[in-house]
């Protein structure tokens, strides 16, 4: 949002200065995000005077012209057309920057001859595209005057950044208004006169909806007579200094009214109408050309404006051109309505449309300033064109937007620790424009029409103190504790911040993606249903609740390696949606390999389904999940390659992760290459701990005595799991087998077709004394027969 001091001011009385309101707009929550003052950057020219001119000697398109200014006399060479004895201009001396053509002026020589500085066309000072010529003054102006001051440009632009719930502040009255309920100054009152109408409109307006109206009231007014040229300098001023070109006083009008008073409104040539104006559903297949010169296909989720010949327009979008005014207009037909935001933002989504009406009708309008908005513009179009103006056509009625608030100050400090009055808050909320009954307890508050985002006490207590200040809120320090602290996380934070920091130990990146994705992804990873659509989407590819972390992950990755990134690791811990109810959301570990992976033993390899179970088990680990205990076994989702994953479970029905490598379909369907591993761990399946009879911590149980390894080979069926033999193994001697784990399987030549060697190393840690070769035996020869009677497998011989 862009308005100039001068604009702010003919709504805020006041004397602050421009860095005094660009901190209290960033204090109100309007972050100010730029300043651009053209006295500044216009602050190295000066107004100058062409003594004589004469032909360059070199040049038959050149001029040498002796210019007056604040240094004293000037050569400068000059291809304008108009550049003549006697002519008062803009001069650019030497180390000025030109913006317009982005460059630092400095001494030099033009076929020749020496030229000193410039002299400037509008287009260079970028102040509009005309280069026909140089700056041609009319009036008296004193050499070396500043250029702004000349020029009449030297009013600061402010721009601030909306949020979607201040709609209000999407027009310049709005803002001056939080300001002013600042003490930054006065808002300015003013009383908006109806036009009384002469006539009754040949033009009727009506509502033609079979449920809910996506636009609930429309107004329309015929003005005739009207001579449609050039806006007043005033008004063009406005709007070339926030970026707008003027085009004719009709349209201008209808933006001054969109920055103004954020009324966004339309104006039809009545003469290129039709019977009845009426605002509709759309209907598939209908198209119209719009305003911008581009052609938009409506369907059955758009309002649409139409006559009795069809389609004019989208709704709060866009008009179509067939109606639009032109010089020959002569008499004009106002549009002022109120339309749905939700189906606005649809239609805008869906055709992608970015208009200044749509800005402000998603966001939501004052349903209470449309009449006062249709008399303010038939006021300004009276004023500048001329013309009778007939009585208001209307259709629908205003919503009902009232909604009473209990509110309990003391919530202000409860809240946010500061201490306010009661009349310091009722006094702030009246400013902004709030009805407050204060003698009633708790006291009863009434948003004001134009504030749609203020709906509980929570929302008053934000008004009052980011009015007031919440660099009043002074900082507390945290109490000194002599105590250890109680735990303030839940189970699942520390699972979730455990998680994360266990992942990212492993080399992987932590990203930060959105909580949904496209339809297409969604698909690919299990999802897609209707349910998980979003109404309101802010894009087309960010359509759907993801089903899976995979599914936006995977995508972020996809855009590293199309960065240059050939090696990636990434991972995510957060929500994913199996449905659209709060059962439905669970919080998982995922986390993404492609490229190469580096493994201690084997050097740069290929991520695999090895590398993604290392990953899950980790990620398991660190989160206080029974990583030890968790078994493998095959049946990961069809997003996995059904050869090259696994499930990670606890008992037959829990499931704790899957991992494995991406379906090839999935892979290619990504615009990914090559293996892609990748693991998902489901935080909520953990196991709760036990709780512990006491808070203190037992005593350290450090072992005093090395490890000792040894290596086995059983031979054993094929389609025996390679978890049930190490299950077999560790329960050998639960005191002494601390880990077991596969390091090669062999088939081939020497083993029977149908069976396989699984080589396991098996960890035996003593705690009383060293272990002997016969105490090791001991413990060989039953890890050898707890295998054989639980899989059959014998040593390899």
């Amino acid at each position: 949002m862009k308005f100039s001091l001068s604009w702010l001011k003919d709504h805020l009385e006041t004397t602050a200065t421009l860095e005094d309101l660009s901190d209290a707009l960033t204090m109100l929550g309007l972050e100010v995000e730029e300043i651009h003052d053209p006295a500044k950057a216009l602050g190295a020219f000066t107004v100058a005077k062409i003594i004589s001119t004469e032909q360059h000697p070199n040049a038959d398109k050149l001029r040498l012209c002796k210019v007056a200014t604040a240094k004293g006399e000037m050569q400068v060479v000059c291809g304008a057309p108009n550049a003549r004895e006697g002519l008062t201009g803009i001069f650019a001396p030497e180390g000025a920057y030109v913006p317009g053509i982005d460059m630092t002026l400095k001494p030099t020589e033009i076929r020749g001859v020496q030229s000193n500085g410039m002299m400037c066309s509008e287009r260079e000072l970028e102040l509009s595209e005309e280069h026909n010529g140089i700056i041609d003054l009319e009036g008296d102006f004193e050499v070396g005057m500043a250029a702004a001051d000349a020029l009449g440009v030297n009013d600061p632009v402010i721009e601030i950044a909306i949020t979607p719930n201040r709609p209000d502040c999407t027009g310049v009255r709005g803002i001056a208004r939080d300001l002013a309920a600042m003490g930054v100054g006065t808002l300015k009152a003013e009383t908006i006169e109806a036009v009384p109408g002469t006539f009754e409109s040949d033009t009727k307006v009506e509502l033609k909806f079979d449920s809910a109206p996506a636009c609930q009231l429309f107004l329309g007014r015929m003005i005739k007579g009207v001579k449609n040229g050039p806006s007043p300098d005033w008004l063009q001023k406005k709007l070339r200094a926030i970026g707008l070109r003027p085009i004719n006083a009709l349209v201008d009008i209808t933006n001054y009214m969109s920055f103004d008073r954020a009324r966004p409104l339309h104006v039809f040539d009545a003469d290129k109408l039709s019977g009845t104006v009426h605002a509709r559903m759309g209907r598939t297949g209908e198209e119209f050309l719009a305003l911008d010169g581009k052609e938009y296909k409506a369907d059955d989720s758009m309002c649409v404006i139409a006559d009795d010949n069809g389609m004019l327009g989208l709704g709060g979008v866009m008009g179509g051109e067939a109606t639009g005014c032109t010089e020959d207009t002569v008499n004009v037909f106002v549009e002022c309505a109120l339309f749905d935001p939700i189906t606005i933002a649809t239609a805008g989504r869906k055709t992608g449309i970015t208009s200044d009406a749509r800005f402000r009708f998603e966001r939501g309008v004052d349903p209470e300033f449309a009449h006062d908005g249709m008399e303010m513009a038939t006021r300004l179009i009276l004023d500048m064109c001329g013309g009778d103006a007939s009585t208001v056509e209307s259709a629908g009625s205003i919503p009902e937007w009232r909604r009473e608030i209990a509110f309990d100050t003391a919530r202000v400090r409860k809240l946010t620790g500061l201490e306010l009055n009661d009349a310091c808050i009722f006094s702030i909320l009246e400013a902004l424009g709030f009805e407050s009954d204060s003698t009633s307890s708790p006291a009863k508050v009434t948003p004001p029409s134009w504030r749609p985002d203020v709906h509980g006490s929570a929302d008053l207590v934000e008004e009052a103190v980011r009015v007031h200040g919440i660099n009043e809120v002074k900082p507390t320090p945290l109490p000194r504790l002599h105590a250890v602290a109680k735990p303030i996380l839940t189970p699942m934070q520390g699972r979730v911040r455990l998680a994360r920091r266990g992942l990212a130990s492993r080399g992987l990146s932590e990203a930060v993606t959105w909580a949904f994705c496209s339809k297409q992804q969604a698909e690919l990873f299990g999802g897609g249903q209707k349910a998980l659509e979003l109404a309101n989407p802010i894009s087309s590819e960010l359509s759907d609740m993801r089903p899976s972390i995979l599914a936006t992950l995977a995508a972020a990755a996809q855009r590293n390696i199309d960065r240059g990134m050939r090696d990636v690791a990434l991972f995510e811990v957060g929500a994913h949606y199996a449905d659209e109810t709060p059962e439905g959301q669970s919080t998982s570990a995922a986390g993404v390999r492609a490229g190469n992976t580096t493994r201690e033993w084997q050097g740069a390899s290929v991520p695999d389904v090895f590398t993604a179970k290392e990953d899950a088990l980790a990620a398991l680990a660190a989160a206080g999940g029974p990583a030890a205990n968790a078994q493998v076994s095959a049946g990961a989702s069809e997003w996995y390659h059904p050869g090259r994953s696994g499930l990670l479970t606890l008992g037959p029905k829990v499931v704790l992760a899957q991992f494995g490598e991406l379906h090839p379909r999935v892979v290619e369907a990504l615009g990914l290459s090559g293996r892609v591993a990748a693991f998902e761990v489901y935080l909520d399946a953990i196991p709760a701990p036990r709780k512990k009879a006491t808070r203190s911590r037992p005593p350290l149980d450090a072992a005093d005595l090395m490890p000792v390894r040894r290596d086995f080979a059983f031979v054993v069926s094929k389609d025996v799991a390679g978890s049930d033999l190490l299950k077999a193994a560790r329960s050998a001697d639960k005191k002494l087998i601390t880990d077991a784990q596969i390091f090669d399987i062999y088939e081939g030549a020497g083993i029977d077709v149908a069976s396989k060697s699984v080589a396991i190393e098996v960890t035996l840690q003593p705690t009383g004394q060293t272990m002997t070769d016969k105490d090791i035996d001991a413990v060989s020869e039953k890890i050898v027969a707890s295998v054989h009677n639980a899989t059959g497998g014998t040593l390899r011989g």
